[in-house]
């Protein structure tokens, strides 16, 4: 399947996109969008990954941000035996009060689990500032043999701020078709006006 890339351009109330012409990995598709971000801090979202929770996750991220600036990556805690399916994240001290942010001196993609450096997964939320585009232009390709995001963004750690942010919510990976059901499933429950026939329906 090929990526959509979509930027938002609220003042003309229009959406605008680009199509990636080619399979190249989630840092080309990024890549794409270059033009619509310009020289301004982006987010990235990945639709196949949801988060179900009372504020959205790019909202507690954008809280997030107002304190640390510089790039910020959405996290979540995996099983220590699946590292090798996620990037991980190689931890450090954060210098900021709030509990959910942790500091980040390294991003491995997939690594195996006996090396893994935690079990803090990236997630499918990111603000990032837009010298990533830099690093991005190079085309080296990573795990996969597809240009990495991931690749890229671990060469702005030490030049800017970088940190990982624990998320509030439940995450459903719709990229596979158990997760893509019960996420329908737990929204349809959250809903007041779908819950109860929902929830006969499901029994």
């Amino acid at each position: 399947l090929l990526a959509l890339v979509e930027a938002i351009q609220i003042q003309s109330g229009y959406i605008s996109y680009v199509r990636q012409a080619e399979p190249l990995g989630l840092g080309h598709a990024v890549w794409c969008a270059r033009e619509f971000v310009g020289n301004e801090p982006f987010a990235v979202l990945l639709p196949d990954e949801q988060v179900l929770g009372h504020k959205p996750c790019l909202a507690q991220m954008m809280e997030a941000y107002e304190q640390v600036g510089g790039n910020l990556l959405s996290v979540f805690e995996v099983p220590h035996e699946q590292t090798n399916k996620y990037g991980i994240l190689d931890v450090a001290p954060a210098a900021a009060a709030d509990a959910r942010l942790v500091g980040v001196k390294g991003l491995v993609e997939k690594p195996d689990p006996a090396v893994a450096p935690s079990n803090l997964s990236i997630q499918g939320r990111y603000i990032l500032q837009p010298e990533v585009f830099q690093h991005l232009a190079a085309f080296e390709k990573g795990a996969g043999g597809e240009i990495q995001l991931t690749d890229a963004m671990a060469k702005l750690i030490g030049n800017q701020p970088f940190h990982g942010f624990k998320f509030e919510g439940k995450r459903f990976d719709c990229g596979d078709k158990l997760g893509f059901v019960l996420a329908n499933v737990a929204y349809a429950l959250d809903r007041p006006d779908m819950a109860d026939k929902v929830r006969a329906a499901l029994k």
